[in-house]
């Protein structure tokens, strides 16, 4: 773990550098061996998810930015193989780098066979993604043998392979909305994914990671604002550059990114209340509309217009720096939080004026710095929460049990699996009376494996030998081939199959409480889905 520590040791150095009164004794809380490395593979194999759908686009298009996007995604592969090699050795570093790398030279193939209408190339290179994950499973399975399941990597793997072909397969329909909702799931996925990796490193070398220190609130809290604001970034560079290019999917950049926002207001409002919430996002929102205003003001060749842009952006961060010292004046200081967001503008600017520059090395460099960037503002931000709210934060997690417990809220794309939150694109929501959830997000937080075939409007949910298949309009589905009455149609909205919360209860054996008070589900059950004894 030694050059794992280093890096992260680095990072720490700077940002308490950048903000003294966060890095106090109360974030040793947030941070250590155990923490830093859920928060180093979450922040790579996220980066390695958007770089990956960025590059299919880009060479998709024959954007002139498409090698440069693929070296970033390559860089990425190198910081992955280093991370393995700080837990496993130089030889396993050297052994996993061709074999991640296969991967994404698959997908590469998919794209070039998708421009050339060649269909045979594109099954080719789905068969080759197929051999790849076994090896993949088969190289963490051996690293790790009592902790990695040979067959769960490789149904995880499945998932960020469907995840990443969804994602481009809806782009090339011209169906952005959905190009853009496939491409948060697939991020948000690999966060679970990084999850599950550094539970199971910290299991085997318990010497290394203490366990007082592998779990808690405010270690999730950490890991939870570093997906959003990672992803705040990534989203709002992409859309600049959709803008300035007038693509016809920059709307749906700009709504993914829109729903970045509503997400982290969510999480704002979680820890100060609605209040803040309400006061966070239009704040929040503004500094976005400033790019915006920059992109446009670029495009025309008005440098007054940029001028004034960045004069705004200026404005924007002295008024977020003192919403967050109004809500947190011991721990947050008004100038060290606008310097913190100083450093944010400037690296979203940058890459910007890199890419209208034709400087696409430069603009890829500066993305993922700005990318990264944000994992140390989440860092500092949770360090500071956590040192306001001990109560809350402190301490272990709760030991793990045989039962899941899975919590939405209508409204609301918070999701959180055993007490780890994530972020779903589409919310819970109310109709005709009943409550409708998304179906991929519960199967996959169920450990199954979810498909759908756009041509026939059918959901397919594979797990413990089971099949379950789900048709839109229908009000039935079939488990293993026998029908089953649901009661009421499953719809298909916000790109996501939904399902009604009576088929959970009824069906599949899960315990459900609803809280009338802030609009709630909780759905518990002893053990993950098995179908095949849930009636």
């Amino acid at each position: 773990m030694k050059s794992l520590r280093s890096k992260f040791a680095i990072l720490m150095l700077c940002f308490s550098l950048l903000l003294p009164t966060l890095a106090s004794a109360h974030e040793v809380k947030t941070t250590g061996p155990a923490p830093d490395l859920q928060m180093a593979l979450g922040q790579l194999l996220g980066e390695h998810a958007y770089l990956a759908i960025i590059a299919m686009q880009k060479g998709y298009d024959g954007s002139p930015d498409f090698a440069d996007a693929a070296v970033a995604l390559g860089k990425n592969t190198d910081d992955l193989s280093a991370a393995i090699a700080s837990v496993y050795g130089q030889p396993a570093g050297d052994a996993f780098k061709p074999i991640w790398s296969s991967h994404i030279g698959y997908f590469v193939e998919y794209v070039k066979a998708t421009v050339a209408k060649d269909e045979a190339g594109r099954l080719k290179a789905i068969a080759e993604l197929e051999d790849y994950r076994m090896k993949q499973a088969e190289f963490f399975n051996k690293a790790n043998p009592a902790y990695f399941d040979k067959t769960a990597i490789a149904d995880g793997l499945k998932m960020h392979i469907t995840h990443l072909l969804d994602a481009f397969n809806a782009y090339v329909n011209k169906d952005y909305d959905m190009a853009y909702a496939d491409a948060r799931t697939a991020y948000a996925h690999m966060f679970m994914t990084a999850s599950a990796l550094a539970g199971g490193i910290e299991a085997q070398y318990p010497d290394k990671f203490p366990a007082a220190t592998v779990k808690s609130p405010g270690i999730d809290l950490r890991a939870g604002l570093g997906q959003l604001l990672g992803e705040h970034a990534t989203l709002a560079i992409l859309a600049m550059q959709k803008g300035i290019n007038g693509t016809p999917d920059f709307a749906a950049a700009a709504g993914a990114l829109g729903k970045n926002t509503d997400d982290l207001t969510a999480a704002i409002a979680s820890v100060y209340g609605k209040a803040a919430g309400d006061a966070f996002k239009p704040i929040w929102s503004s500094h976005i509309g400033y790019f915006v205003d920059y992109v446009k003001a670029t495009g025309a060749k008005d440098e007054a217009g940029r001028t004034k842009a960045v004069a705004d952006l200026e404005e924007y961060r002295m008024e977020q720096a003192q919403f967050f010292n109004m809500a947190n004046p011991a721990y947050f200081k008004t100038a060290e939080i606008a310097d913190g967001l100083k450093m944010h503008i400037d690296h979203l600017l940058q890459a910007f004026n890199a890419y209208v520059n034709k400087d696409y090395a430069l603009t890829y460099t500066d993305a993922r710095t700005a990318y990264a960037h944000m994992f140390m503002t989440a860092t500092a931000l949770a360090g500071g929460i956590v040192a306001q709210f001990p109560e809350t934060f402190h301490g272990p997690a709760a030991p793990m049990s045989p039962t899941t417990s899975i919590w939405m809220k209508i409204g609301s794309g918070a999701l959180t699996i055993n007490g780890t939150t994530t972020w779903m694109d589409v919310a819970p929501f109310m109709k005709d009376g009943n409550t409708f959830i998304p179906l991929r997000y519960l199967g996959e937080a169920i450990g199954a494996e979810v498909t759908w075939d756009a041509a026939s409007q059918t959901a397919w949910v594979k797990t413990g030998g089971n099949t379950a298949t789900f048709w839109i309009g229908k009000p039935y589905m079939e488990l293993n081939g026998q029908r089953k009455e649901i009661g009421t149609p499953i719809i298909l909205q916000g790109g996501r199959t939904q399902v009604p919360l009576r088929f959970i209860t009824e069906l599949l054996g899960w315990d459900v409480k609803w809280n009338d008070t802030d609009w709630s589900i909780t759905l518990t059950k002893q053990m993950a889905m098995e179908m095949g004894h849930s009636h």
